[in-house]
């Protein structure tokens, strides 16, 4: 298995983006640096795409075959694209407010900690659908992190297509995520499009 080792703030600076996207608390303090000339249309491109696949976490192959799917589905392609990645089961972790960052989502899915209507899942990548049920599990709600994360009453901005449980614990997703409930990533979705589409 793949695995992206490059420091997290080192590749916010060099796409670009923030590090609150991703889930980071710090600022990036240093100066951008600064290009040389002119940026190709391609390179836009290119960029974008890093873009997403930072963000999500994602590598190309599985990159690839999201663009595939998407661009099948009815509607338009980039933003059924960035809709299919919001809806992966480790971004849903990170927007219910069980993880700090989309990595972190990731090792609490691995390791068993969620449950997707009422059974144990631990894909990262597998995608959720209307009415699925998203918790941890109760045998990982006594584990010293959780007990923490409850105590804190950690109130992120839960998305307009998740309802969050009255406990800290659990979430419903209420419909498929919209264009306007991913306007906080900062990819142009379009420029990934005309990308794969050469």
């Amino acid at each position: 298995m793949a695995i992206d080792r490059v420091p997290a703030l080192k590749r916010c600076r060099s796409l670009g983006i923030e590090p609150g996207v991703i889930g980071l608390g710090k600022k990036s303090v240093r100066e951008p640096r600064r290009t040389r000339g002119k940026v190709s249309e391609y390179g836009a491109q290119l960029k974008e795409k890093q873009k997403a696949k930072f963000i999500y976490g994602v590598l190309e192959k599985q990159f690839r075959a999201y663009y595939a799917k998407a661009k099948k589905m009815q509607g338009i392609a980039g933003d059924n694209l960035i809709g299919l990645l919001e809806r992966r089961l480790d971004n849903v972790v990170f927007r219910l407010g069980l993880a700090s960052t989309r990595k972190q989502a990731r090792q609490i899915v691995r390791h068993g900690h969620i449950t997707v209507n009422g059974k144990r899942c631990d894909i990262p990548s597998a995608l959720v659908n209307v009415n699925d049920v998203i918790a941890v599990s109760e045998k990982a709600r006594g584990n010293a992190f959780f007990k923490e994360l409850a105590e804190s009453n950690n109130t992120l901005s839960t998305p307009a297509w998740i309802t969050a449980g009255s406990d800290s614990f659990s979430g419903t997703v209420t419909r498929f995520p919209a264009p306007e409930d991913f306007a906080d990533i900062p990819v142009e979705s379009q420029a990934i499009v005309e990308l794969y589409s050469k």
